[in-house]
């Protein structure tokens, strides 16, 4: 009998081991870490109150908890991450949080339109940006490898920090991803 267990325990154990290992391949390592502070860098905003200028959201947000998303192109699975931090946003006015979305690209001309139209259809309320630039900000160290990174900050120092490779944002990730919104909204 003991022949038996110990195999089918081990098989068991390979399962968990694999799962695991999967969620963690779906991020890669993109953007600024826990604890670090965020510096500032500009963007240039598409839809949001300053559209058309070039500016430092960073900046304007100062000290309120913020939510930062990179992205490198517009997929079901980023629509749905940026409908659900837009929603917290307007839910969490009274704490004072904020949001933005940089796309990164090195065809502006041909994104904008597509920012646009994502936001007109989505009915989104958060400024959606973009920098003319595939790396991102440099300080920022957004991996080439990463097609969505997220980083949420308050009082300027990043307390949450996940990125994803291309294809591998998923449902499941977007709804972990949110929920730890709460991380950055005091109580």
């Amino acid at each position: 009998m003991l022949k038996v267990v110990v195999p089918s325990l081990a098989l068991i154990l390979a399962g968990f081991v694999a799962v695991s290992a999967a969620e963690k391949s779906a991020e890669v390592e993109s953007g600024l870490k826990p604890g670090t502070f965020v510096p500032a860098y500009h963007v240039r905003d598409i839809t949001g109150p300053k559209k058309g200028e070039t500016l430092c959201y960073r900046c304007r947000y100062g000290s309120k908890p913020v939510v930062n998303i990179f992205a490198r192109e517009i997929t079901p699975e980023l629509t749905a991450l940026i409908k659900d931090v837009d929603k917290q946003v307007g839910e969490n006015k009274d704490k004072k949080m904020s949001a933005f979305v940089v796309f990164l690209s090195d065809d502006a001309d041909n994104m904008e339109p597509k920012i646009k139209e994502l936001a007109k259809k989505n009915k989104l309320t958060i400024p959606l940006t973009i920098i003319e630039d595939v790396a991102g900000p440099e300080e920022y160290k957004i991996s080439k490898d990463a097609d969505v990174t997220v980083m949420m900050w308050v009082e300027s120092e990043v307390k949450v920090n996940h990125a994803f490779g291309k294809g591998k944002l998923k449902k499941e990730n977007v709804k972990k991803v949110a929920a730890e919104t709460k991380k950055i909204l005091a109580d």
